[in-house]
């Protein structure tokens, strides 16, 4: 059985702005499947890139999708158009002729160990960070310890986006690079495939009760919306709206959502509703207006048919608005005689957790000078949901003075407002 593969060159198509900072548009023309939208938004998020307006449509066969994107950070210095263009359609569905349609098997990435030994210094634990970003390692898991005698032991586990960590020439780029940012402070670095202990760090060091549930509980009280949903001004309280109309379409159901902006915004939406088995046949994305985003969305069960079931339609709303208000989780606790952050999202139900938070959370403690002690991420199981686990052991000989509420609630709050582009 031979592939047929027609147009899959023109599934993606980026056009620059007129001038330096405009937006360049990225048009997606291409069959269509399930999570596509989501799929997208995701990657566009682990890019560094801020989507200001978007259409999306679909008939259910086939997909268009266009964008409007400016880069949100300098993540990727080497990023060409063409590489992000290329990226893009490797996640869009090939274009084939239906009688010589062949499955092709998914197979997952395989996962690497990066470990390397080196002096410990303020900052390092982000400086890796950002070399394993821009070689395009995704970080799947992640192992770090501070020893007595000041030295660093860290366990990288990563993924290559590129394919390409099988050869040696990619090896040893990744090798270079670290070696570049250590400096003489390196003392080892190797890159292996990952065995066994992969399976083991799949977890995280247990929690206690109270801790858990302030992480991962499924409704908030009106304090925790007020202290997680601040503008970034804190001045005012952002909301968050989400109702349904069925009386404009026969076929379709009108989600309206208002809501406070924020990094990922799209991202969180399109991953709920692909979470919770709804189709999107058409939807707009309104540019922000004083802080906040508007969004009409047209979309349908997985079965076809209209959202009529109350209890769905109250539970998509609520699941939407807990969405939009607390993305991520963000807390500070004392973990014994020391003091930890705690960094919580959900993870798709396909299994892949939020891009770019160890980045942003790394980034924000850097620039807080805090130093870390201790680090590690994994997946915990709570309210019937997989959670992407981030803890870190901050060192309390640094700069920054851990103790006290004023401290630590400007600690959290450094933290959320990275994470959430504010």
């Amino acid at each position: 059985m031979m592939r047929v593969r027609g147009g899959d060159d023109d599934s993606v198509q980026i056009q620059l702005g007129n001038k330096p900072g405009d937006p360049f548009i990225i048009t997606v023309n291409c069959p269509d499947k399930t999570g596509l939208a989501c799929d997208i938004c995701r990657f566009i998020l682990h890019f560094g890139l801020c989507i200001l307006k978007g259409d999306v449509s679909t008939d259910g066969v086939w997909c268009y999708i266009v964008l409007w994107v400016i880069p949100q950070s300098i993540l990727l210095p080497r990023m060409s158009y063409s590489y992000l263009k290329d990226r893009l359609q490797a996640i869009c569905p090939p274009c084939v002729a239906s009688f010589y349609l062949v499955q092709k098997p998914t197979t997952s990435s395989p996962v690497y160990l990066l470990k390397f030994c080196c002096l410990d210094r303020k900052g390092l634990l982000h400086d890796v960070t950002k070399v394993l970003c821009e070689l395009e390692l995704t970080i799947q898991r992640v192992k770090v310890t501070t020893t007595p005698d000041g030295k660093v032991l860290d366990l990288f586990f990563v993924t290559d986006n590129m394919e390409l960590l099988h050869t040696r020439k990619r090896q040893n780029e990744t090798c270079e690079r670290l070696n570049a940012v250590l400096g003489d402070s390196c003392i080892k670095c190797e890159l292996q495939l990952a065995g066994p202990e992969y399976e083991h760090n799949q977890g995280i060091s247990s929690l206690s009760p109270v801790l858990a549930n302030e992480l991962f509980q499924c409704e908030l009280s009106d304090n925790d919306v007020r202290s997680q949903a601040l503008s970034p001004d804190m001045k005012k309280l952002k909301k968050a709206n989400a109702a349904l109309d069925n009386s404009l379409s026969q076929a379709h159901t009108l989600l309206q959502i208002q809501c406070a902006d924020h990094k990922g915004l799209l991202y969180d939406i399109m991953r709920t509703l692909k979470d919770m088995n709804f189709k999107i046949s058409y939807g707009r994305f309104l540019p922000n207006v004083m802080g906040y985003r508007d969004l009409d969305i047209f979309i349908q069960q997985k079965d076809g048919k209209k959202i009529l079931d109350p209890e769905k339609q109250n539970a998509l709303c609520s699941r939407l608005k807990l969405e939009m208000l607390h993305p991520l989780r963000v807390t500070i606790a004392d973990r014994g005689p020391d003091t930890e952050l705690l960094v919580a999202n959900p993870v798709e139900l396909s299994g892949n957790g939020r891009p770019r938070v160890f980045y942003d959370v790394t980034f924000a403690l850097k620039t807080l000078g805090i130093c870390i002690f201790s680090a590690e991420v994994g997946r915990y199981l709570a309210s019937e949901h997989e959670w992407e686990v981030y803890r870190f052991l901050l060192d309390e000989n640094c700069e920054f003075q851990l103790t006290g509420v004023a401290a630590r609630n400007q600690i959290v709050s450094r933290v959320r407002r990275t994470l959430m582009g504010w």
